[in-house]
């Protein structure tokens, strides 16, 4: 079958899950924009600010593989129901305490919870895409020709979140008040949420050992280029914290802040374009070899933006960066879905999320230290440095993403077919 977004569409149930799906992803779009924004405003501190945003980061990305590996074993729902109701209570709290002007600490210690309990939508999509596509006939022998097309769709429509949550937060926060952005993250986590975990017919069967068995599912970041893959996505992280922060001091550094939201949605908007062309492409080189090519040209789109002054070239830098950034991330999503069984799918995924998490939060820490003691374009040299250490780790690790190797059980790139013994 030839890969083709009407084809993926039309796979049984999947506007089932994908339309309650896309409002309950929208708080890590909105979470971390929502509190640099408010923080800073309640101490005047970009890096006060980025501080309380990195813990949150930090925490989600240890907390966000467990989470995963528990919704493989026991389910998405119970997973998922709890964890947003602790999400809205955490954000709230965080605001109140923000609010009222509390000392850091105590933003510290609201925003473990906040950052711990972040629905894991995003990695669940991605495993209903591959029990759905494996679903509709593909050989257990062979991969979906649709799994490409539906990581593409999946980042086009992760990104289309980054292009709305940036800037109605940032809408939100400028012209309501300061703390409404994070308010309107909770209550879309908490409705999303709960709507998402409403389409039970399209989750996956949870993978529970036999009454009396003592079989253990190992980890998923026990196959060695999940490993790397988790490394390489930090470099993805720091892009993306190192570009809201930086981009938030220069607008408010040149007197205009609402312009922020607009600058990071443009480079939303390109990494959307780029992931819808290139999920539409049909690709003869291998998924290895386009990830490296990918992150070679996010390295150099992203070496000039601290020298940008002016607002429009900054714009085009930041649609470029972002039109780099949709390859690296399909690539590696298919990658780590050909690399892992599918007892442990959604749990591999949220390693690669918890790392763009834990690589945000590192970003947005450096970036608003630069900002408040160098300058505002300070901050741009931390996507670069991030992307650039990112490639260096995937040229060293280079061997280990391979799907396959001799003697060893590779792992099903979709549904729950039995393990392929590779001679």
């Amino acid at each position: 079958m030839k890969p083709g977004y009407r084809q993926l569409l039309r796979t049984p149930g999947a506007w089932a899950f994908l339309l309650p799906g896309f409002a309950a992803r929208q708080p890590f779009a909105m979470l971390t924009i929502g509190i640099v924004l408010l923080v800073e405003h309640t101490t005047g501190s970009y890096g006060t600010a980025g501080s309380v945003a990195a813990v949150t980061g930090v925490s989600m990305a240890l907390c966000a593989p467990r989470a995963g590996r528990l919704a493989d074993r026991l389910g998405q729902r119970a997973v998922l129901l709890p964890g947003v109701v602790l999400h809205s209570a955490a954000v709230v709290a965080l605001v109140a305490l923000a609010l009222a002007h509390a000392p850091v600490w105590a933003l510290f210690a609201a925003a473990v919870p906040s950052g711990a309990t972040v629905p894991q939508v995003g990695p669940m999509v991605r495993a209903r895409w591959a029990v759905a596509l494996h679903s509709t006939g593909t050989p257990s022998s062979s991969a979906s020709p649709l799994m490409t097309t539906a990581a593409a769709f999946e980042s086009v429509t992760d990104e289309f979140t980054f292009v709305i949550g940036p800037v109605l937060a940032t809408a939100l926060c400028t012209a309501v008040h300061p703390a409404a952005g994070l308010l309107t993250e909770a209550a879309l986590t908490l409705v999303g949420g709960i709507l998402f975990a409403a389409q039970r017919s399209t989750a996956p069967v949870p993978h529970r050992p036999a009454a009396g068995a003592r079989v253990k599912h190992p980890s998923a970041l026990s196959v060695p280029g999940v490993r790397a893959l988790a490394v390489a996505f930090l470099g993805i992280g720091a892009v993306f914290g190192g570009m809201q922060v930086s981009l938030t001091a220069v607008t408010q550094d040149i007197g205009r802040p609402g312009l922020s939201g607009v600058l990071y949605g443009t480079f939303a908007a390109g990494n959307m374009l780029a992931g819808v062309v290139y999920g539409a492409i049909s690709w003869r080189r291998s998924p290895r070899s386009r990830l490296l090519a990918a992150y070679a040209a996010l390295t150099l789109a992203t070496a000039p933006l601290w020298a940008a002054h002016a607002v429009p070239l900054l714009a085009a830098l930041g649609l470029l960066v972002g039109l780099c950034i949709a390859p690296a991330l399909i690539t590696g999503y298919t990658l780590v879905d050909a690399l892992v069984p599918s007892a442990t799918r959604t749990e591999a995924f949220t390693w690669l999320t918890g790392s763009v998490a834990l690589g945000q939060a590192v970003a947005v820490t450096a970036a608003g230290l630069l900002a408040d003691h160098v300058g505002p374009h300070a901050g741009f040299t931390v996507p670069l440095a991030g992307t650039a250490l990112a490639l260096a780790v995937l040229m060293g690790l280079r061997g280990r993403l391979v799907p396959h190797s001799r003697g060893v059980v590779a792992a099903g790139v979709i549904g729950h077919r039995p393990p392929v013994k590779v001679d």
